[in-house]
């Protein structure tokens, strides 16, 4: 270096390194990947060693998703599949139980037709259904008839022996009850109800066994096309299923808001205060 002459500094500058680049992520996709078919291989392997009724259920799933989905419930106490299928065994056994006992009561053999024993995914429903003139309840009026009487006393005795608790529904069909509010149909219906409800606690079920009386008056019809349809007027006594879904929505067509009228309600007025306009219907 001549003197008197400065040295130039010289800076050098490195490129950065390493694994941070945009594909420095890459081994996740592949973790993730590992991971994915390590689950495949251990679900594989419970089915394999699974029983029959899990095997169908899954398989059941994949083609109607809907219908089989609640056999593959579980419960602290094991398999769900096992428990649903008992319950449901125990509640077809009870329909069929009840259809014998209809066939060979006298008086009650002839109505076979207006009294409607399913299976639910809510429980066991049985439906009172009305006649033309009146079948299980006198015309126009909550006071049940013989043949109601004799049923709901068949009822009572089978559906006192269980710890299921029961749900009770009072319809009515369009037509208008009278001409004055004072007294309507959803009175009717929820009277109805209370009038089966009183008759089952007498025949033996429990106080705390019915968890609900309900009144819906002509908001839920049956038959939707015929809305004057005598089917209309009917009872319904839920046998809910123990540990199963809550009733919150009978099960029959309809898409309708619910009106639920309150489980207390006045009793049917006396002739002299009902109102003097005609009934319109039975």
């Amino acid at each position: 270096m001549l003197p008197g002459k400065v040295q130039p500094i010289i800076i050098i500058k490195k490129k950065g390194g390493g694994h941070g680049g945009h594909n420095g992520g890459a081994w996740k996709v592949a973790y993730a990947d590992f991971v994915t078919a390590m689950m495949a291989l251990f679900i594989v392997l419970w089915l394999m060693g699974s029983s029959e009724k899990v095997k169908k259920a899954v398989a059941g799933y994949f083609n109607d998703p809907k219908g089989t989905s609640n056999l593959l419930g579980t419960t602290m106490a094991g398999n769900g599949v096992a428990v649903t299928t008992e319950r449901d065994n125990t509640l077809q056994k009870l329909k069929e139980k009840l259809e014998e006992q209809i066939k060979q009561k006298k008086g009650l053999e002839k109505l076979s037709k207006q009294i409607e024993i399913t299976v639910t995914p809510e429980g066991l429903r049985v439906e009172l259904l009305e006649g033309m003139n009146g079948t299980f309840y006198e015309s126009g009026s909550a006071k049940l008839s013989g043949s109601g009487q004799d049923l709901l006393a068949l009822l009572g005795k089978e559906l006192k022996a269980l710890p299921n608790r029961l749900l009770i529904e009072g319809y009515t069909d369009a037509m208008p009850y009278s001409d004055d509010n004072s007294y309507s149909n959803w009175e009717l219906s929820a009277d109805r109800a209370n009038a089966a409800r009183r008759l089952l606690q007498q025949d033996g079920v429990r106080s705390d066994q019915v968890s609900q009386v309900r009144g819906y008056a002509d908001q839920m019809l049956r038959v939707k096309a015929n809305p004057f349809d005598p089917s209309n007027r009917r009872v319904s006594i839920l046998v809910k299923n123990e540990g199963g879904v809550e009733a919150k929505i009978p099960d029959i067509k309809g898409t309708e808001e619910q009106k639920v009228i309150a489980p207390a309600v006045p009793a049917k007025p006396s002739a002299a205060e009902r109102p003097s306009a005609e009934v319109k219907h039975p």
